[in-house]
């Protein structure tokens, strides 16, 4: 690939992306049919900038995000894939590590808070065609809104797994996300 321009051409230039999966290092081919013809290689160095969520204060490992924690910037996140913009999707996120002050807030960095623990008493709830079914249970796992986890039914003793639709809340796996 050469750093010296393309020559003049009498036609059309056709231009084909060879690889644009990376916008810090793209690849073009530009070729020219008229007269003799040519072809020539070249590479683009693209720089995105967007508004995004960064931390505004050192956050500790595990700890919920709340709107003192976020803060909105400009910043190149050319190499940052999963960087969030919108700060409402975040809050109550817990982060996976600790966070130091102005750091660019990634997807991969959170996790959805726990809302079941193990031991807590749950509430084991089906829901189908406007019928509404529940009963008492222990979670016997730990997990977030949508986790799977197992529960022991409080009457039968029964252990089944169930999807984490709350706080204190399960329903079946087999059965459609309420959206309750």
């Amino acid at each position: 690939m050469s750093s010296r321009p393309a020559p003049p051409c009498a036609g059309p230039v056709e231009v084909e992306a060879l690889d644009t999966r990376q916008p810090a290092r793209m690849r073009f081919v530009a070729r020219c049919a008229a007269g003799k013809g040519w072809r020539h290689d070249f590479v683009v160095r693209a720089r995105i900038s967007a508004q995004v969520a960064v931390t505004a204060a050192q956050v500790g490992p595990n700890q919920p995000l709340t709107d003192a924690d976020i803060t909105l910037e400009k910043r190149d996140i050319t190499n940052i894939p999963d960087a969030v913009g919108d700060t409402s999707r975040i809050l109550g996120q817990s982060t996976r590590r600790s966070l130091r002050p102005g750091e660019i807030l990634r997807a991969s960095q959170l996790t959805a808070p726990i809302v079941v623990k193990r031991g807590d008493q749950v509430i084991m709830v089906a829901r189908y065609e406007g019928i509404e079914v529940s009963m008492a249970g222990e979670a016997l796992d730990a997990g977030a809104r949508g986790a799977v986890v197992r529960v022991r039914n409080a009457a039968s003793g029964q252990v089944v797994r169930m999807r984490v639709s709350g706080a204190g809340t399960v329903e079946p796996v087999d059965l459609p996300v309420s959206r309750r």
